[in-house]
C-alpha cells in the first residue's frame, strides 16, 4: 500500500510540475504559419481568439496546461493523440471540441492529432451548432439527412473534414484505448468519473447554450460557447510552440 501511495503522489507531482512549466513560461500567440492554408474567414476568427488568451483565467489555464503536456508526450513517443471530447448528449459543445482541437492542431503545425467527440447518449448534432460554425466561415456539407445527420465540416481546403454525427463516446468511429477524454459539460464530468480506456481525463466543463433555445439570444449564446471553447484550445496548442 505504502509503494502504491508513494508512486500516485510522485506521478501526481510529475504532471504538476510539467503543467506548471507549462503555464507559468510566458507565451505569444503566433501569428497564422506560412504554411496554413484555413479559409479566409476561419483564418480571421483564429487570428482574433488567439490575442484573447488573458482573457481565460489562471484556473482553466493550468487544466488547459495539463493538456497541453499529454499532446507533447504523445507527440515525443511519436503515438498517435487522440482527443475524445464528451457531453452529455454529443450535441453542441463537445462538438465544438472536436471542431476546435483539430483546427488549433493545425494552425499551429501539430502533426498525429486526431479529434474525436461522443456523449453519455446519442441524440443528433444540433443544427444550431453547425450554424455557430458556418457563422465562423467553415464549409459545412450534410451527408445525410433524418434525426442524426452527419455533416462534413471543412476549415482548409486541403484538409480532411470533420465528419460531426451523434454518438457515445465509446461507439465507432471513437478510439477505445490511448487516448484523453475532456468533459465538456459538468452533467458528463459526474456521470463518467471514469472514462475505460482513457491515458488521460480533463474537466473543462461550459455552460450549454440549449438554455437560450428559442430566444432572441440564441444565436448570441452559441458564438459565445463557439468563441469561447476555440479560445481554449487554440491556447491549448499554442504552449506546444517552441
Amino acid at each position: 500500500m505504502s509503494t502504491f501511495i508513494t508512486t500516485f503522489v510522485v506521478g501526481g507531482l510529475h504532471w504538476f510540475l510539467q503543467a506548471l512549466m507549462f503555464f507559468t513560461t510566458p507565451q505569444t500567440p503566433s501569428p497564422m504559419d506560412s504554411s496554413s492554408s484555413l479559409h479566409p474567414a476561419v483564418a480571421a476568427y483564429v487570428a482574433e481568439r488567439s490575442q484573447e488568451f488573458d482573457q481565460i483565467t489562471s484556473e482553466r489555464k493550468a487544466v488547459l496546461a495539463q493538456m497541453a503536456v499529454f499532446v507533447r508526450e504523445q507527440v515525443a513517443a511519436q503515438a498517435p493523440v487522440k482527443m475524445v471530447f464528451i457531453c452529455t448528449h454529443n450535441s453542441r459543445r463537445s462538438h465544438f471540441g472536436q471542431v476546435w482541437a483539430a483546427v488549433a492542431a493545425y494552425h499551429y503545425g501539430i502533426e498525429g492529432v486526431e479529434t474525436y467527440s461522443g456523449g453519455t447518449e446519442a441524440t443528433a448534432c444540433n443544427p444550431r451548432t453547425i450554424a455557430a460554425l458556418a457563422r465562423v466561415g467553415m464549409e459545412i456539407t450534410a451527408q445525410s439527412t433524418g434525426d442524426n445527420p452527419l455533416y462534413h465540416i471543412r476549415y482548409a481546403a486541403e484538409v480532411a473534414p470533420v465528419v460531426a454525427f451523434s454518438k457515445k463516446f465509446g461507439d465507432t468511429p471513437n478510439p477505445t484505448q490511448g487516448f484523453c477524454a475532456v468533459m465538456t459539460c459538468t452533467q458528463a464530468d459526474e456521470a463518467c468519473p471514469f472514462v475505460p480506456g482513457a491515458l488521460k481525463r480533463f474537466a473543462t466543463p461550459y455552460e450549454d447554450p440549449k438554455a437560450f433555445d428559442g430566444t432572441p439570444d440564441e444565436a448570441r449564446m452559441y458564438d459565445e460557447r463557439c468563441r469561447q471553447i476555440a479560445r481554449e484550445l487554440l491556447y491549448v496548442f499554442s504552449l506546444l510552440k517552441k
